[in-house]
């Protein structure tokens, strides 16, 4: 079944100059439950503001996008942000975790905003989610007090909470030494595979791009099948 897809996404962002430059052209991708794909493409193509556009964090001028099976185009902005907080998980290179907040505070943000969930629920959750993805033994940690790696788990963990339709990482390993990168990528690969949601993963390394079930590269505002991604 189709987690999200996006038919035709046109998207401009006004420069400093004032001129207009179109990042999205009609860029089209479906992912289906259950499947990660990788989003290749040279810096400055347009990968983060694709994301955005997926997540819901952006509107796009013309094209059509679906979560799941519904229409997201034409919603208003209150269910756009609930639709954004239950349905879609989100992944970044910073980490994004509040500092005086332990890791297990942390991965419940989500559970605070939306449909409100019983105390007993909510502990199953986040507990569920750290077990998922190897973070439990650091739950009562602090940020200041996790590795990079154990920051990027529990940022995960976050993602996952609410179970969602789709998680999209931005560069998810791009700060992280080698041996950290595969281990975090192997969490974040096994969870959603876990739950059958779909991922979607912004990267330019190719070792990354690898443990995708497919890559698409995005170039003039277009996304391509994949291919060697050492001429992008």
């Amino acid at each position: 079944m189709t987690a999200i897809s996006g038919e035709g996404l046109r998207k401009d962002v006004v420069l400093p100059s004032g001129d207009r430059l179109e990042l999205l052209r009609g860029a089209s991708l479906v992912v289906e439950e259950g499947e990660a794909v990788a989003i290749a493409g040279r810096s400055g193509s347009g990968k983060t503001t694709l994301l955005a556009v997926l997540g819901l964090l952006t509107s796009h001028e013309a094209g059509r996008l679906r979560v799941k099976d519904g229409d997201v185009d034409g919603l208003s902005d209150r269910k756009r942000s609930r639709l954004r907080n239950e349905q879609i998980g989100f992944v970044f290179q910073s980490y994004s975790l509040i500092p005086h907040l332990t890791a297990a505070e942390n991965v419940a943000l989500p559970l605070l905003q939306g449909q409100s969930l019983r105390r007993v629920e909510a502990k199953r959750r986040v507990g569920g989610a750290m077990e998922l993805v190897g973070i439990s033994h650091r739950a009562h940690s602090r940020p200041r007090q996790l590795s990079g790696g154990e920051q990027q788990r529990t940022a995960i963990a976050r993602a996952l909470v609410r179970s969602p339709i789709v998680v999209l990482a931005d560069e998810p390993t791009g700060a992280l030494d080698t041996a950290t990168a595969e281990h975090v990528l192997d969490a974040l690969v096994q969870a959603a595979q876990h739950d059958g949601t779909a991922l979607v993963l912004v990267t330019h390394d190719p070792v990354v791009a690898a443990r995708a079930d497919r890559t698409l590269v995005l170039e003039d505002g277009l996304l391509h099948a994949g291919r060697d991604l050492a001429s992008v």
